[in-house]
């Protein structure tokens, strides 16, 4: 059995919305064990028998749709990689000092060297954007609301993704990476 962390997209905006409780009641209900959420945003850590990310993905994806209604599109990581992109955060913030926020955007893969560099030329001034591996970090040095790229933005180029502050990626690392 394996542990995972799933970050689930847009859960508790408008109408999509999921109590954590009952998410973990699905899950439990499905046979997952250990299962735990962060805040109401859709941040879940759950032990099952599924051994690769896209398994697991493809697994609460449908559950959730079966229990909700609704897709929700569900992007899987490993305790490990959840310690290294809070990493990557600390590293980052402490090499740019974003004024006003750093944001982490995971996408479904990791993005080719073409995208990568497509990603990264979205940049503006005071709007930086730095890939490693699956995760776009957005470091802002303007207010999050007058920002010019933003998510929303980033997917149109590289598709699906989900997006967490900084902040809530290392509470994730020290709450179950550890």
């Amino acid at each position: 059995m394996d542990t995972w962390i799933a970050l689930l997209r847009a859960v508790n905006i408008g109408t999509r919305r999921y109590l954590m409780a009952d998410l973990r009641a699905a899950l439990t209900a499905a046979g997952y064990t250990d299962v735990e959420t962060h805040i109401h945003t859709g941040n879940v850590r759950l032990t099952g028998p599924e051994t690769t990310a896209e398994a697991v993905e493809r697994r609460l994806e449908a559950i959730f749709a079966a229990d909700r209604g609704f897709p929700v599109a569900t992007f899987a990581l490993r305790p490990a990689e959840v310690a290294e992109l809070a990493e990557q955060c600390a590293e980052l913030s402490g090499l740019h000092r974003p004024e006003f926020g750093h944001y982490v955007s995971i996408l479904r893969s990791a993005p080719s060297a073409a995208l990568i560099d497509a990603i990264e030329d979205l940049r503006r001034p005071h709007e930086l954007l730095v890939v490693r591996g699956r995760a776009v970090h957005l470091l802002y040095d303007v207010p999050y609301h007058e920002a010019k790229v933003s998510h929303a933005a980033l997917e149109k180029l590289a598709g699906e993704g989900t997006n967490r502050n900084a902040r809530v990626v290392l509470a994730l690392a020290a709450k179950w990476a550890g």
